[in-house]
């Protein structure tokens, strides 16, 4: 099965592509398509811009197409950054400037209170009009400073108590096993499986 990744951030892609390695799965990026036009996210809902941006893309190419939406939510923030963690210090702007307004926004805040989890949705859109969403949350905790020099976003600032790590001090095997994209991949698995399965005994 040939599979679209409807993302352009590289960290994605190498989570995405390391989770279906152990499939006859071909994840292909974006790259493929230079010319597709980028889908606007303007969904109230990581549900909402995951299933626009994976059934969009699915119609512009033909091809079953993989589309996730995710973001940090910070309990002492009324669950921003959210739905606009990738832009939350404005349109454009890197991790590092993401990261910096986190910190600035939690500076008063005790270590008790940054409660925050990581939250994924994956919406898998095939060319006979289909459309599957899974989901995954990762908790944790938002540390005074970076520490580590792996993953990407918010990883270096995202601490897990029970590995005494942050998410960018993770191996990527465990990362993605663990993560919020690591557990709904799981179940995308899973998924992919059953329509493997399907598409099989539909040959035969």
């Amino acid at each position: 099965m040939r599979l679209l990744l409807a993302t352009g951030n590289a960290g994605k892609v190498n989570e995405l592509a390391m989770a279906l390695q152990a499939r006859p799965v071909e994840p292909v990026s974006l790259v493929s398509y230079p010319d597709l036009s980028p889908v606007v996210e303007d969904g109230a809902t990581f549900l909402a811009n995951a299933a626009k941006k994976a059934c969009q893309v699915c119609r512009a190419t033909g091809e079953t197409v993989l589309a996730d939406d995710s973001g940090l939510l910070v309990d002492a923030l009324a669950g921003a950054p959210g739905i606009h963690s990738a832009r939350f210090a404005g349109p454009g702007a890197g991790d590092a400037a993401n990261n910096a307004l986190l910190l600035e926004r939690l500076r008063e805040v005790p270590p008790a209170g940054r409660q925050a989890r990581f939250y994924a949705v994956l919406a898998l859109a095939t060319p006979d009009g289909r459309i599957f969403t899974l989901d995954g949350t990762c908790d944790g905790l938002i540390l005074p400073e970076p520490r580590g020099e792996g993953g990407f976003g918010y990883d270096p600032l995202f601490y897990l108590p029970e590995y005494g790590k942050t998410m960018a001090e993770l191996s990527p095997e465990l990362k993605n096993r663990i993560s919020h994209r690591g557990r709904a991949m799981a179940w995308l698995v899973q998924l992919l499986d059953w329509l493997l399965e399907e598409t099989e005994q539909g040959l035969g």
